[in-house]
């Protein structure tokens, strides 16, 4: 089944902060990696196999040209600000799969930026593997270390060498989660208000998106507070390493508000509070990366009946969890699905994909 086209927006193209914000357009630096709003539509097919009558997407996984999913939107504030302060290059962490590290050595790349990779092991899978090699292709500097601890320890000596190259990478914080990486998730809640106010879409009653750093669950929240929606986001949690707790998402969500209404004035007082975040737990499986079976079954539902590609890592349990809860507590409600994922594929702008054994020698053992 081919994937189903895209509605043209009804509203200005653009950011919709400064829509609603004007004053804000040259208050934080920002590097364009988006082509923004994305769009939201029925999934008809899927809604009537599972038996939720009004179940929507919105379809992050077109945000951007050279990477999609919601990594671009929190990179374009994190890549500016790093321009703006002269750095060469960007370090950021997470999983030898991660997509996030991989969205960033593209994205740096575009904004003439180098990137630096710390990564942990995780579990293999053909797919984790494939990243890897895109990360090398894309001229990623690629570290492994064996533990959390291994991983904060690499990145001081790699800083102290950065220091002495006077290269001293800006840090991207796992996930790009940070008060000014969460601006991206804010940006895209006034977005979809902008969508409910013009009809197309309803508005939702509960937002299913999944939950792993958690800037994209606490950007949502606290622009869904700024827009006046009164839609209810559902976190379904993807990692068991450092995974965050409501109040900590409060503190970032509140710590982003800081950030906005220090470029933009007339942004209004609100607050965030740990009692605004719901999260599932539950579909993490043995552990971050691994596949479950209910994922890869959601998985092939969506691509089937609706022709989205999604993946096991974050998106595939975020639909499980959907699909599973829809029929319980979220019975009879308005649900949508906010595809985090990249349907932009990243080799096709390469002329070929490197040999593992161009990789970095500690990175030949998940390959053999």
């Amino acid at each position: 089944m081919q994937t189903p086209t895209a509605p043209t927006p009804s509203f200005t193209e653009g950011l919709a902060l400064e829509h609603r914000f004007p004053g804000f357009t040259s208050g934080l630096p920002r590097y364009r990696l988006t082509d923004l709003p994305t769009p939201v539509h029925r999934l008809a097919r899927l809604g009537r196999d599972g038996g939720i009558p009004d179940l929507w997407v919105k379809r992050d996984d077109a945000s951007g040209r050279f990477y999609g999913g919601n990594k671009p939107r929190k990179l374009e504030w994190l890549l500016g600000d790093a321009r703006r302060r002269g750095r060469r290059s960007v370090m950021t962490f997470g999983g030898i799969g991660t997509h996030h590290g991989l969205a960033t050595a593209i994205c740096a790349r575009q904004a003439g930026l180098r990137t630096i990779l710390v990564l942990l092991p995780q579990p293999l899978t053909d797919h984790v593997r494939h990243c890897l090699l895109l990360d090398h292709a894309y001229g990623a500097e690629l570290h492994v270390a064996p533990s959390v601890a291994a991983v904060a320890a690499t990145a001081v000596g790699l800083i102290a060498r950065g220091a002495v190259r006077r290269d001293v990478p800006a840090i991207i914080p796992v996930g790009g989660t940070s008060p000014l990486g969460t601006l991206g998730y804010v940006n895209a809640a006034l977005e979809l208000a902008e969508q409910v106010r013009v009809g197309d879409c309803p508005e939702p009653d509960s937002i299913f998106v999944p939950l792993g750093s958690g800037g994209t669950v606490a950007g949502l929240v606290l622009g869904l507070k700024l827009a006046g929606l009164r839609s209810r986001v559902v976190g379904v949690l993807v990692t068991d390493i450092l995974p965050p707790s409501p109040s900590r998402l409060a503190r970032l969500a509140n710590r982003c508000w800081r950030r906005f209404r220090g470029a933009a004035p007339e942004v209004p007082r609100v607050c965030v509070e740990a009692g605004d975040f719901s999260i599932v737990d539950g579909f993490v499986g043995p552990g971050y990366g691994a596949p479950t079976e209910e994922a890869v079954q959601a998985i092939d539902l969506m691509r089937g009946l609706e022709g989205i590609s999604l993946e096991t890592t974050y998106t595939g349990k975020c639909l499980a969890a959907l699909l599973r809860l829809a029929a319980k507590e979220y019975r009879g409600q308005t649900l949508l699905f906010w595809n985090s994922y990249s349907s932009v594929d990243p080799a096709r702008n390469l002329s070929r994909l490197p040999d593992f054994r161009e990789l970095p020698a500690a990175f030949h053992r998940f390959f053999v």
